[in-house]
């Protein structure tokens, strides 16, 4: 062999070598995809919590059809259903009895038949009427009863049935038509011959019962952005009460200040010269008032939260589990999320959590915004919770869960991804102490939290709706506001009610009220309520008897009657509220779970308003009463367009009914009051815009359960805090030299509007 080829083959060999070392170090340099390490197993029941699962798609149609080969009258699609017609307006999950459940899950009974209920109108009558009916057993459907009167005490009349999509298309029509005869007005005022206006409608409808009569404020559409910003100053009341639609008609006009009689007088007024009109342009997309489009270009991605060894929770069905929480969780199309069955350490702590209703309440100098008192209950507060945007909307790498509703159509409808899970590290110790003294030493652990959220959007509101399980075994409900502000046209005295926040747009005042319901079972089924608070007592000093010394005290107290646990809204009331067992823990005090609120509401509605009654649980921000199955919600949807006389009326739950060692139920109003000003726009922020309340282990357990954590961190001066052996921390390093595995973007939130 030449002296040149043995130089050319150790050439080739030395460049191999090469290459191989560069793949190795590049290989090491890449960081391996996480790998999901199995969880240990929990005790679970095996199906148990289905007693509380959504009704499926398939159960929706069954029920559907039996309702259209039984019910023995004509039924139109809700989708086309005019008033004069019959149609099944929703259909969703009927809860079983409480009784029927607790014998089921606790005691080896049988499994409750599992039912729908479906609301019907009935246009095509002689006595047009709302009714429900239960329908079961479910998957096929045998039986349909009337539970109108049993869950009402009678009748629900026809006028209290919320407003459909397809009467606001027709009511569009209609204000369409009308608009057609200001012409030279709508060109003045609005840059527009009426088409490129939307409506907004406000609620309630009227000022006694059997009205339908609707003020629609008009906005100029601006494709991309908030409307709701965009006031032309034009307001139209609209009389939609007639079964027939050929009967509907306009009744007033509002612009700047001014009432006339029909948008034909509103011409006629401005032909004459007898109207000043503040002339607006079709505002243009790139500078329209509340735009959300970015102004920068993408920055850097900002910190990503992701689990190294997968979930540490667990989803079965429509049960959750985590690090000894077991929580069922669903969505009521109206009310929105419920969660039922939430255990920790195997112990039932909660049988019912559940949002009841949210209220915006408005005031301004146009009559659209005076009017408005929304219940979104009656709009759907689950039905509009649309898909969740990932990474934003909840971490990336959550897990997001499909929910299903059928209401205004025959055809069940699926909000993808509009539930999402995930664990939440909120870098803030859950506890720690470092201690310098005596012996030196650090012990920890990190706050962690599971997260289920969804998020509503409410016409121009959209609120965050966020449950909480703490490693301390206390659970936070949380809602933030965020979306658009309401806004009216400004003139006059517009600042009394609100802010300028563009040239022609008042941010009006309005107050957000929530309500939930919480039945605590604490360490059974029946409970009582003790209040403790300090007061100061003066006391001659033991040591020093010429001196007074001001000694606190605990002052507690057991409520024994319903008026007693009815705290009014925005009075102090007990710092420490606690549903509390009869049983006692190791040291022998009972064992309790406190209430803390952490609301800053504005004033509830004067209660001699001829609407109050329907939105009575607002006089409270906390009323304790007995738990009945026939006071299963604090509300109705019915009650939004007809407040005058409420279907549910929450004030008559309260009756001075004993509330010692009893079934309890906790109702629980937290709020805000919100004057929107510049900073509002484009887009209210959730900073300072959050509220909600604890429920929180009191002498329940012996010590904080947390401390069999197995994230828990403690180390010495005495050792080594670099091994991973003494320190989790410094396992972390190694753990987390992985990347997560993150699904490709997506989004279909727009397909099913």
């Amino acid at each position: 062999m030449s002296l040149k080829t043995v130089l050319i083959l150790l050439g080739l060999a030395l460049a191999t070598i090469f290459a191989l070392v560069c793949v190795l170090l590049t290989r090491e340099r890449m960081p391996r995809t996480c790998q999901h390490l199995p969880l240990e197993q929990e005790d679970v029941e095996d199906g148990q919590s289905l007693v509380f699962a959504d009704l499926t798609p398939e159960e929706m149609s069954q029920v559907v059809r039996y309702l259209q080969g039984h019910l023995g009258v004509p039924l139109v699609d809700a989708s086309r259903a005019k008033p004069s017609d019959n149609c099944i307006a929703s259909v969703d999950l009927q809860v079983p009895a409480k009784a029927e459940v607790l014998r089921f899950l606790d005691a080896g009974g049988a499994r409750p038949p599992r039912e729908a209920l479906a609301v019907l109108y009935f246009g095509n009558q002689a006595e047009p009427n709302i009714t429900e009916d239960g329908v079961g057993p479910l998957p096929t459907p045998a039986y349909h009863r009337d539970v109108t009167v049993q869950r009402y005490g009678g009748k629900v009349p026809y006028h209290r049935r919320p407003v459909t999509g397809r009467e606001y298309l027709d009511i569009n029509a209609l204000i369409q038509r009308e608009l057609k005869k200001a012409p030279r007005f709508l060109t003045a005022c609005c840059d527009s011959d009426g088409t490129n206006l939307v409506i907004l409608t406000t609620a309630p409808r009227g000022f006694k019962s059997g009205d339908r009569v609707t003020w629609f404020v008009l906005f100029h559409n601006v494709a991309g952005t908030g409307y709701y910003l965009s006031p032309v100053g034009l307001e139209v009341l609209v009389d939609h009460g007639d079964l027939d639609i050929s009967q509907w008609q306009l009744l007033q006009v509002f612009y700047n200040g001014w009432y006339f009689a029909s948008t034909g007088h509103l011409e006629q007024q401005f032909v004459a010269g007898a109207l000043e009109v503040v002339r607006l342009k079709q505002p243009r997309a790139e500078s329209v008032l509340g735009s959300m489009k970015p102004q920068r270009p993408p920055g850097s991605p900002g910190p990503l939260q992701f689990e190294p060894q997968g979930p540490r929770y667990s989803i079965r069905n429509n049960r959750i589990t985590f690090q000894g929480w077991s929580i069922a969780f669903g969505m009521n199309p109206n009310t929105g999320p419920r969660l039922f069955d939430i255990r920790y350490r195997g112990e039932r702590i909660v049988y019912e959590l559940s949002l009841q209703e949210a209220l915006a309440l408005y005031g301004s100098n146009c009559p659209g915004g005076m009017s408005t008192r929304y219940l979104d209950g009656s709009f759907g507060i689950g039905r509009f919770a649309y898909e969740l945007v990932r990474g934003l909307d909840c971490p990336y790498t959550a897990t997001y869960v499909d929910k299903h509703y059928l209401a205004e159509t025959d055809t069940p409808k699926t909000n993808q991804n509009s539930l999402c899970i995930f664990e939440h590290d909120s870098a803030l110790p859950l506890r720690r102490h470092f201690s310098d003294s005596q012996s030196f030493y650090y012990g920890g652990l990190r706050k962690n939290t599971l997260v289920i959220r969804t998020i509503s959007t409410l016409i121009n509101y959209d609120y965050i709706w966020d449950f909480m399980f703490h490693g301390s075994g206390a659970m936070e409900v949380r809602v933030h506001a965020t979306g658009y502000i309401s806004s009216s046209f400004f003139h006059g005295q517009g600042t009394d009610y609100g802010n300028r926040v563009g040239p022609h747009t008042l941010g009006t005042m309005h107050l957000h009220h929530i309500h939930y319901k919480v039945d605590l079972d604490v360490d059974g089924q029946l409970n009582s309520l003790e209040t403790q608070d300090m007061e100061y007592e003066f006391v001659k000093d033991p040591w020093s008897t010429q001196n007074t010394i001001e000694r606190p005290y605990l002052r507690r107290k057991r409520l024994e009657r319903e008026d007693e646990a009815a705290f009014p809204l925005n009075v102090p009331m007990p710092r420490y509220l606690s549903f509390v067992s009869p049983n006692l823990n190791k040291w022998q005090h009972p064992r309790s779970y406190r209430i803390q609120i952490i609301s800053f509401a504005g004033k509830h509605l004067p209660t001699n308003s001829s609407m109050e009654r329907s939105i009575s649980w607002g006089r409270y921000q906390l009323a304790v009463t007995r738990r009945k199955e026939e006071e299963p919600t604090s509300t109705s949807i019915y009650n939004q367009n007809d407040p005058w006389t409420p279907t549910v009326t929450f004030a008559d739950f309260i009756n001075n009914e004993t509330i010692a060692n009893e079934d309890l139920v906790a109702w629980i109003t937290v709020g805000f009051l919100h004057v929107p000003h510049a900073e509002d726009i484009p887009n209210t922020v959730t900073v300072g815009n959050g509220v909600g309340f604890f429920l929180r282990p009191y002498n329940y357990f012996n010590e904080d359960p947390s401390v069999d954590s197995s994230d828990s961190v403690y180390f010495s001066s005495d050792q080594d805090v670099g091994a991973c052996g003494a320190n989790p921390l410094a396992c972390l390093s190694s753990a987390a030299t992985c990347a997560p595995h993150l699904p490709p973007f997506h989004f279909g939130g727009f397909l099913n509007l």
